[in-house]
């Protein structure tokens, strides 16, 4: 049996406060709102109660946020791509700023089985003055449980319309690009941490993002295999190649932390699912 499965959330600014309204269909929830920050900052957590993808499931999510309100989304643990028999496990978000509008797209890890044949899609729609940071991260097999990943394929695309565009075609037969040092050199995760705007950041603004994330590089144990770029002037990138998820995701976490005070002048308490 296949999922198709739907969510549209909204967050808008109420009286000073960011609220969320939300309509589903199928199994995917988000839970209650929190505001372990006040009122200026509604966190979410998204649900998918079947626990993961097989060929031929469906998540579609549409996120839009009006102008001064602050979402973020996370979930409670990794999403899954199983095994497929033939079909396409498709997950694919879109989300929509308003000026003015702040949104943390947070997922925890994409668990890519052996297999499996999935498209991870993200789509980004930000007004002038809207500003958005978040990550994907997404490991390949599960090599710690003696499972690596052999057999399918897996897409990830990210895309800030006529300004950025990630997109990763993945093969398990694709020994060059897996194991090449120029491809992911024998690593099996993935991730990216970004902060998109909907209009050009002034340099200065940039180039001090660019050198906190490189101090935080520095001496860490993925030092060699991350790194910090600019590749517009709308668009911040860290890249970071792993052998497993935690390494990579301490990296991500520090970044996002760093960023987070100088971008918003936020202190960043974790969302509370992440030490549930």
């Amino acid at each position: 049996m296949t999922w198709h499965a739907s969510l549209e959330l909204d967050y808008a600014l109420s009286a000073a406060r960011t609220v969320a309204q939300h309509r589903h269909k199928g199994p995917l929830r988000i839970l209650q709102s929190l505001y372990p920050e006040g009122d200026a900052v509604c966190h979410n957590v998204l649900v998918h109660p079947p626990g993961g993808l097989v060929g031929g499931d469906t998540l579609d999510i549409k996120a839009t946020v009006a102008t001064g309100a602050h979402g973020l989304v996370t979930t409670p643990g990794a999403t899954r791509f199983y095994r497929s028999l033939g079909e396409v496990a498709l997950q694919r978000a879109q989300v929509s700023l308003a000026a003015g509008a702040r949104l943390e797209w947070l997922p925890l890890e994409a668990l890519c089985y052996s297999g499996c044949l999935a498209e991870n899609r993200l789509t980004m729609t930000l007004a002038p003055g809207a500003e958005m940071m978040g990550w994907d991260v997404t490991a390949l097999g599960l090599p710690n449980a003696g499972l690596p990943f052999v057999d399918g394929s897996f897409c990830q695309h990210i895309e800030l319309p006529g300004v950025w565009l990630e997109r990763a075609k993945l093969s398990a037969q694709d020994d060059l690009l897996l194991n090449s040092p120029l491809g992911l050199a024998g690593q099996r995760c993935m991730a990216t941490l970004f902060f998109v705007a909907g209009s050009k950041l002034e340099r200065q603004r940039r180039q001090a993002a660019l050198d906190l994330a490189r101090e935080l590089l520095t001496g860490h144990p993925l030092e060699a295999t991350a790194g910090a770029t600019s590749p517009d002037a709308q668009v911040l990138v860290l890249r970071v190649l792993a052998p497993v998820v935690e390494p990579a995701m301490d990296l991500l976490k520090q970044v996002w932390r760093a960023w987070r005070q100088h971008f918003w002048q936020l202190n960043t308490p974790n969302p509370r699912i992440w030490s549930a």
